[in-house]
């Protein structure tokens, strides 16, 4: 994972916010800061308050207490000059089917005062053979992609991709994985929401997990990964026999198993460590969970 030089700076800031709906409290007090140039993402189950915290993020919707900033304004109060400098992908994105590549982004570009070149949006997001193929005869990914354009053209500071890859097939995604961390590249601020944890692993600098309307979790996938309570499993061969061992101890155990090796001339065959992954932190903490809205 490349980690930001920009991370003292924060992008989105966000202290003690609260969302009720009646008696139904969907956010219960959160603090929250994602820092400029990072891949961020926002975890958490159907019903947890993400999505309410997201359209509080984006100016859609009015928040009951608490402060929040992005970009350094306030999304409640903030005018056309702030929206210029976000890029929205929604998790499911209307296009024109009538319209080509670089039609429907020339049109878009249109809305912004100073947009990116087209030429160069489509470069960015890899559709150069399909710049003049219209929205209904591109496949899946490839409308994924040109959602991530539309995003694009007005050259925002800050992009908010929900579940950007939902529904695709694997080939799809990892292409939409590359499309997503070249944003980094160029210097943007990604805030992602997924529900694929491998996804998170993959993309994100940092991670937040709420759930029931509350922050359970944050660190990278791989601090979180090490808090889940499962053991680490160690797997190689000895004598053409699988051995299987499950350890919460994996260094003092590794030490062990080589120096023996080692001291018996042998090899470990087909040696393979695999340590609880954020999804299994994932699952630990939000197993238990009630929807909140």
């Amino acid at each position: 994972m490349v980690e930001s030089p920009f991370l003292s700076d924060p992008v989105i800031s966000i202290k003690g916010l609260r969302k009720s709906y009646g008696e139904t409290e969907a956010v219960r007090g959160i603090d929250l800061e994602v820092n400029r140039g990072e891949v961020f993402a926002f975890l958490g189950p159907n019903g947890a308050g993400k999505t309410t915290t997201v359209e509080i993020l984006e100016g859609y919707r009015k928040r009951s207490g608490g402060e929040v900033t992005v970009l350094g304004e306030d999304p409640e109060r903030a005018g056309r000059e702030w929206r210029e400098r976000i890029g929205i992908v929604l998790q499911s994105g209307r296009l024109d089917p009538y319209l080509t590549v670089r039609e429907s982004l020339d049109l878009y570009a249109g809305y912004f005062r100073n947009p990116r070149p087209t030429e160069d949006v489509i470069g960015l997001i890899g559709l150069e053979g399909k710049a003049d193929e219209r929205a209904s005869r591109l496949s899946g990914g490839q409308q994924r992609r040109l959602d991530v354009g539309m995003a694009l053209i007005g050259d925002p500071e800050l992009l908010f991709l929900d579940e950007p890859t939902t529904g695709f097939d694997p080939s799809a995604r990892r292409q939409a994985w590359d499309v997503i961390a070249g944003l980094r590249d160029l210097g943007k601020t990604v805030f992602l929401t997924t529900h694929y944890m491998d996804e998170a692993q993959r993309l994100a600098d940092r991670v937040t997990i709420i759930a029931a309307g509350e922050i359970v979790a944050r660190g990278t996938p791989e601090d979180l990964g090490e808090r889940a309570s499962g053991e680490t499993t160690i797997r190689y061969r000895s004598n053409g026999r699988e051995v299987v061992l499950r350890t919460q101890s994996p260094v003092q155990t590794l030490h062990e198993l080589t120096a023996k090796a080692l001291a018996q001339g042998e090899a470990l065959e087909g040696l393979e460590v695999t340590r609880p992954s954020l999804e299994d932190v994932y699952l630990e903490l939000t197993a238990s969970t009630e929807p909140a809205e």
